[in-house]
C-alpha cells in the first residue's frame, strides 16, 4: 500500500510540475510545446488512479 501511495504521489506531482512548467516558462519560447506537455500531464492522472488501485481486492495488507 505504501509503495502505490508513493507511486501515486510522484505520477501527480510529475502532472503537477509539467503543467506549472508549461504556463510559466515553456509557452514563453513555444506555446505548441507548452500545449503538448499540458495534453501530457492530462493522460497522467487516469494511470496514477490505475497505479493506486492495483490489486486492490488482493488484500495486500490494507491502510
Amino acid at each position: 500500500m505504501r509503495r502505490r501511495k508513493l507511486v501515486y504521489g510522484i505520477m501527480m506531482g510529475t502532472c503537477l510540475t509539467f503543467i506549472v512548467l508549461a504556463w510559466t516558462v515553456v509557452r514563453l519560447y513555444s506555446t505548441p510545446a507548452a500545449i503538448a506537455m499540458s495534453v501530457f500531464a492530462m493522460i497522467i492522472p487516469p494511470f496514477a488512479t490505475v497505479v493506486a488501485n492495483w490489486n486492490i481486492d488482493r488484500g495486500d495488507g490494507g491502510e
